[in-house]
């Protein structure tokens, strides 16, 4: 190439830059904007933190079939396993996970262990404030993820 090539694509692109300059700043106020996320845009396919899922009835949906776990490339679920009975019925299968840990330390929120589940039990949601200064913080669990019972459906 020529210096006077080279030359030209400098002024080209400082010219882009001092325009760019003379326009006014556009900020997105995110903590404070409108909307029910505060302002954040998700994308239809965001896969944010994962979602545990409850049936019309308000049961959960997970059956502990360890599905997700084992599609799990990094290893970060952990689920142990429990027999529903007739007077305590958690789920409406047989079994329920008694425990069921996500370690966002490990997860690469690559969404197999979604696609693995057969009864559509765990979710990506959109939640994405997941940092902290405590990596013990970033092990969810059962409780934190479970799609919180409607007080209409607690009433039943």
């Amino acid at each position: 190439m020529s210096i006077a090539a080279n030359i030209a694509g400098i002024a080209k692109g400082m010219s882009i830059t001092f325009r760019e300059i003379l326009q006014p700043t556009h900020v997105e106020n995110y903590p404070d904007g409108p909307g029910p996320n505060y302002g954040a845009v998700f994308e239809e396919r965001y896969r944010g933190a994962h979602v545990l899922q409850r049936d019309e009835n308000g049961l959960e949906k997970c059956v502990a079939c360890f599905l997700c776990a084992a599609a799990c490339p990094s290893n970060c679920i952990f689920i142990e396993a429990a027999e529903n009975t007739e007077e305590n019925r958690i789920s409406s299968s047989e079994r329920y996970a008694k425990v069921y840990n996500i370690d966002y330390n490990r997860c690469i929120f690559c969404g197999y262990c979604v696609e693995a589940c057969p009864t559509d039990a765990i979710t990506h949601g959109h939640g994405f404030e997941l940092a902290t200064l405590n990596a013990t913080n970033l092990v969810v669990r059962k409780e934190d993820m479970l799609v919180k019972i409607a007080p209409a459906a607690a009433a039943k």
